[in-house]
């Protein structure tokens, strides 16, 4: 499922990201931009200065930055989305359009309130089915050829997500947890024991209390197009750390 990004997509380089939200971008015409950066992630691997980047503009007078920063390029030709809220809005047209083959034939609530102080991505639901509890995880580390990794830095939040997830499913739910890897290049994903191994853990025990993991790749059209756009793909296998 194809969604638009923001268009045109401005190119540049990266000077350097600091504050975790805030990047600093010459542009191709010299301009020197400082965009927002919507990532609370350690981004390893993809803020090295000199590298490209891709920001998108707003319109909108509100805006404390004009700017977003959208994709990086890394060495390989290999494109790495980097805004974090990319994904859900991805998901959500797929499901929508039924392009995810294990979560067909469902109402899609976004946002729902669930468990003590969570929040879940998405709320599906049908008659005569369990609700699906949906969580998205955004993914853009590859530190091998063709191997996605996720998380990047500790997450305690993930952490506890999962929890939440194994126990809807202990409450009779259907539960899923769903992998979205906004880089090409990627063959394979595994979770990043050495990065977060409270994270791992807590994954691997829902996992048997009978949460599911799914993980799809995207794919990017040319950044520099009129109409950039962004893919949910295919389904990458879940290997072992």
């Amino acid at each position: 499922m194809a969604m638009l990004l923001p268009s045109p997509l401005l190119r540049g380089t990266l000077i350097q990201r600091y504050k975790r939200f805030l990047a600093d971008i010459r542009l191709e015409t010299g301009e020197e931009i400082t965009a927002h950066c919507a990532n609370p992630g350690s981004m390893l691997g993809l803020n090295a200065s000199g590298i490209t980047v891709w920001v998108s503009k707003s319109s909108d007078p509100k805006r404390k930055l004009a700017h977003s920063w959208e994709i990086v390029e890394i060495e390989g030709g290999i494109l790495a989305g980097i805004n974090t809220n990319r994904p859900n809005k991805l998901v959500a047209e797929a499901l929508a359009a039924e392009k995810i083959p294990e979560l067909t034939g469902y109402h899609v609530k976004p946002e729902v309130k669930y468990r003590e102080n969570s929040r879940i991505d998405f709320l599906l639901t049908a008659e005569k089915r369990a609700d699906c509890y949906l969580e998205v995880k955004n993914v853009h580390m590859m530190r091998e050829p063709g191997l996605a990794e996720f998380p990047d830095c500790v997450t305690k939040r993930g952490a506890k997500h999962m929890g939440d997830l194994a126990a809807m499913k202990a409450e009779g739910h259907r539960a899923v947890v769903l992998f979205v890897v906004q880089m090409t290049g990627c063959e394979r994903f595994r979770p990043a024991k050495d990065i977060d191994p409270n994270y791992v853990a807590a994954f691997h025990e829902a996992q048997k209390a009978g949460v599911e993991a799914l993980c799809y790749a995207c794919g990017f059209t040319d950044p520099d197009a009129d109409a950039p756009e962004i893919t949910l793909s295919r389904s990458l296998p879940i290997v072992a750390e």
